[in-house]
């Protein structure tokens, strides 16, 4: 059985959160929990779509999508209604949600 969400009834805004993390060693999995965090504070069921490393070119998730040339982890995440998206260090982390 499949399920599918409806995102046209979401009643959250897009929004953008921009968040400086003054640590060198930041990585991915300190950036994720992070993002998670803010996400969850937002909105408690919050569920990360999927993530982009300007620092290092990692994505997930690993799907090739259709979309003139867009990046496919941003035409995975508006495919599925994403309204959050957590921006760390100024690209070296993105990570896309949607509220619910």
């Amino acid at each position: 059985m499949m399920v599918e969400l409806d995102a046209s009834f979401n009643e959250y805004p897009l929004d953008t959160i921009n968040l400086t993390v003054d640590e060198p060693d930041l990585d991915l999995g300190a950036a994720s929990a992070l993002a998670k965090t803010t996400a969850r504070e937002m909105d408690s069921n919050a569920m990360m779509l999927s993530y982009h490393s300007g620092k290092t070119g990692e994505f997930w998730p690993k799907y090739e999508c259709g979309g003139n040339g867009r990046p496919p982890w941003i035409v995975f995440a508006e495919a599925r209604g994403y309204n959050l998206k957590i921006d760390i260090n100024a690209g070296d982390y993105e990570f896309f949600y949607v509220r619910f």
